[in-house]
């Protein structure tokens, strides 16, 4: 149905989508974007891939943006797919040239790959938030990606799965890293992103929408902020050590502070205040935070 995205079960569905011969391994494939040939009217409402994507791109148009800002590197960028994420073309398939690593996952169900691909956050990135690269680590990449084609161009043996195994793992690492320095090059932008999440938690908390609202989740702050929260957690993370929802119960502890200190209010009136249905939630966070129970607390600040 036209109405409804594109769902694709398996990579050689995608590739006669894309008007390529069959993948010469029917669980991974790199796909060349410039050899693609398809009508992008036909995905207009997106696709659905069931197995891992992992995008290079080069010759952006400039479209993307961060923030307020572009991309850092002009040497080409990255973006990581994970089975069942709604793709638009707009944003996966226009402006620029590049490949793709298709990766089902029962290529490396057997392996620790099969866990430990989970702990990779930039998979629930989104398009906007993707990997740029500098010249050298764009020779890095490119040279994993050569790798898992020269194995795929190979005479297929017992130890190609094996090989081409410890090259995703690379370029999954790699990538982890370049993602770190990103991180760290982009200070201005992190700072901006910080300071815009510590007035809306400000606002959100003297505003006491908490009472009518309970308190700001993860998914809240990222949809205001327009970012994927695990992008969120992990920009804190890299800025300031705590991810998100630490982030938020500490600037919930300030709160809770300023309210003991005015001496007017009891603490239960102070969990609910602050969005808590129960007190002895509060009293457990604030504890956890402090070493100290919120009426030690308030007993300790009236003596000194």
């Amino acid at each position: 149905m036209k109405d409804q995205p594109k769902i694709f079960n398996n990579i050689s569905e995608l590739h006669k989508a894309m008007g390529q011969p069959k993948p010469m391994h029917p669980l991974i494939s790199i796909l060349n974007y410039g050899e693609a040939v398809f009508d992008p009217k036909d995905f207009e409402k997106g696709i659905i891939l069931n197995f891992y994507k992992i995008s290079f791109k080069t010759n952006f148009i400039g479209k993307l943006r961060y923030g307020h800002g572009f991309y850092d590197f002009e040497e080409g960028g990255m973006s990581f797919v994970s089975p069942g994420q709604i793709l638009r073309m707009q944003d996966e398939e226009a402006d620029y040239s590049g490949m793709s690593l298709h990766i089902h996952p029962d290529f490396f169900r057997p392996y620790s790959l099969n866990i430990t691909i989970k702990k990779y956050g930039f998979f629930g990135y989104s398009a906007s938030e993707a990997l740029y690269l500098s010249e050298k680590e764009k020779e890095t990449i490119l040279g994993v990606f050569a790798n898992i084609q020269n194995e795929l161009n190979e005479r297929i043996d017992n130890f190609s799965q094996d090989v081409i195994i410890s090259q995703i793992e690379l370029l999954l690492n790699y990538s982890n890293r370049f993602y770190n320095r990103q991180f760290l090059t982009r200070k201005a932008i992190n700072n901006d992103v910080l300071a815009k999440l510590e007035t809306l938690l400000n606002t959100y908390f003297d505003d006491e929408k908490t009472v009518l609202n309970g308190i700001p989740t993860v998914q809240f702050v990222a949809d205001e902020l327009k970012l994927s929260p695990r992008y969120l957690s992990d920009l804190l993370r890299n800025v300031c050590g705590q991810n998100t929802q630490q982030f938020i119960h500490d600037k919930l502890i300030e709160k809770a502070k300023e309210y003991i200190a005015t001496g007017t209010l009891s603490v239960s009136e102070i969990a609910y205040k602050l969005g808590f249905e129960h007190p002895q939630s509060f009293n457990k966070l604030f504890k956890k935070k402090t070493n100290s129970s919120p009426i030690a607390f308030k007993e300790s600040f009236y003596k000194n």
